[in-house]
């Protein structure tokens, strides 16, 4: 690459152009998940949608694989070479109280629209982690923390700013651009780079939210107490359940440190009174470690899951369930226990509800008829990645027979974002229909460095 052309694009450009050998260059290419690192050739830290044009024009002109990152959550594939551009400059975010709609950068987290929206008696559909990017959860689906009772935050799409592969801008709606609104809502940033998105909100301003924490090993029928519990509960009850193995740390509350626990999570939407109610069950699930659970500012459900908004290296993996019985149950505690080989998370959530409806605007988001969404993640610390994966094989393919397919959100890196998974977060003829529209829209596949669909010219996504 020549450094005249360097130049000329820094020229262009309102953010930094950085270069391997350049200071920040290593800060501006680091994400959330530290087990993947780009490696590009050329950073373009985007300020504003031109820079995003001239980062793509640059990269279509010399055949250059493009990245995109915001937050880094959501990580594929690292980039090796290529360009790679980062949204976290672009932080605008504009809430209409009228319209109940808020619009963001591509660069905005969702810690961010919260506190801009509750003035207003409004939220988004976030999910459990508000440090996430907005634009990327969006478009993935986004399970939210109140899927069950206003549907995926993928279905509150009212248009969206895109850069495509020819480096033109386009304004995206449903009604504009049917089509490319469809796969983008769904195939995220397969079909270009998002520079602005407009969501609808949520009335919602306070929940009775927050959990319990068990022992696993005194309390072992939580899972099957947990899911018979769940089954009874309206739309308004947003809950999961997890088998979290704690760090004994000075840090961790005494009664779980050192202890495989499960905590059960709830997000409910009616009165605090009701909710209480409506929990009442859980309590005689087993010995109860420590109860939280409150009349919260919406403002506040960050603390229901409580996860860390620091880097980590991590792995993790998917599967939407068809149903959850006493063999998936014990499958679960088998591989995942107290006793699993590798540390690992296992979250169960509970979805149907609002999540099992169509969107009012048609989109690429698919399985939205199961009811649970199974995630396991792995912390990096001391293991591989590749040490992962006779665990996830067991228990994914243990559970095969009632998987209906993943959601694209929650697959991991590496081997856990191959063809044969991405494949598994469509239905298949909406996956013929993405090719055939990323065959129009991206016929050279610049935009591969993510859960790839890659066009039907080009056959299987390249790495390079």
């Amino acid at each position: 690459m020549k450094h005249t052309d360097i130049q000329t694009l820094a020229s262009r450009v309102e953010g930094p152009v950085l270069l391997p050998e350049d200071e920040g260059y290593d800060e501006e290419r680091t994400g959330a998940n530290l087990a993947v690192r780009h490696e590009p050739e050329v950073i373009v830290g985007a300020a504003r949608a031109e820079d995003v044009q001239e980062a793509v024009r640059f990269a279509a002109e010399r055949g250059l694989a493009v990245a995109v990152q915001c937050t880094g959550h959501g990580h594929a594939a690292a980039a090796r070479g290529g360009v790679l551009v980062t949204t976290g400059r672009m932080t605008g975010v504009e809430v209409d109280p009228d319209r109940r709609t808020v619009s963001v950068g591509a660069g905005v987290r969702f810690e961010q629209v919260i506190p801009a929206t509750a003035p207003h008696g409004l939220a988004p559909l976030n999910g459990s982690a508000p440090h996430v990017g907005v634009v990327s959860y969006v478009l993935g689906g986004g399970v939210g923390l109140l899927v069950r009772t206003y549907g995926y935050a993928s279905d509150r799409v009212r248009g969206l700013e895109l850069v495509t592969a020819d480096g033109e801008l386009r304004r995206v709606t449903a009604d504009g651009e049917p089509d490319l609104y469809w796969a983008v809502v769904g195939g995220r940033d397969n079909f270009g780079i998002v520079t602005r998105l407009e969501m609808d909100l949520v009335p919602v301003s306070r929940v009775y939210g927050g959990g319990f924490f068990y022992d696993a090993r005194a309390a072992p029928g939580v899972l099957n107490a947990y899911v018979r519990w769940a089954e009874d509960m309206p739309r308004q009850m947003n809950s999961s359940v997890a088998l979290i193995p704690v760090p004994d740390d000075p840090e961790v509350p005494e009664p779980m440190r050192g202890r495989h626990v499960y905590h059960v999570r709830i997000a409910y939407t009616g009165s605090a009174e009701e909710g209480e109610r409506l929990v009442a069950p859980l309590r005689e699930a087993g010995p109860v470690l420590v109860e939280a659970l409150r009349d919260m500012p919406y403002a506040e459900s960050a603390s229901i899951h409580d996860e860390p908004p620091v880097p980590v290296p991590f792995q993790r993996e998917t599967a939407l369930l068809r149903e959850v019985d006493d063999d998936v149950l014990r499958t679960l505690l088998e591989h995942a226990g107290p006793r699993a080989p590798v540390p690992c998370v296992v979250e169960l959530r509970h979805l149907g509800g609002a999540a099992a409806e169509p969107s009012e605007h048609p989109n690429s988001v698919a399985h939205r008829d199961a009811p649970y969404l199974l995630s396991v993640v792995t912390l990096l610390f001391g293991i591989t990645a590749e040490d992962t994966r006779p665990l996830y094989e067991k228990i994914f393919e243990a559970l095969a027979p009632v998987s209906s397919g993943a959601r694209l959100t929650f697959l991991g890196f590496g081997a856990n974002a191959g063809e044969d998974r991405v494949r598994a977060a469509y239905a298949p003829a909406d996956l013929e229909r993405l090719t055939r529209l990323k065959t129009v829209h991206d016929p050279q596949n610049l935009f591969r460095l993510n859960h790839n669909i890659p066009p039907a010219t080009t056959g299987a996504a390249s790495a390079s």
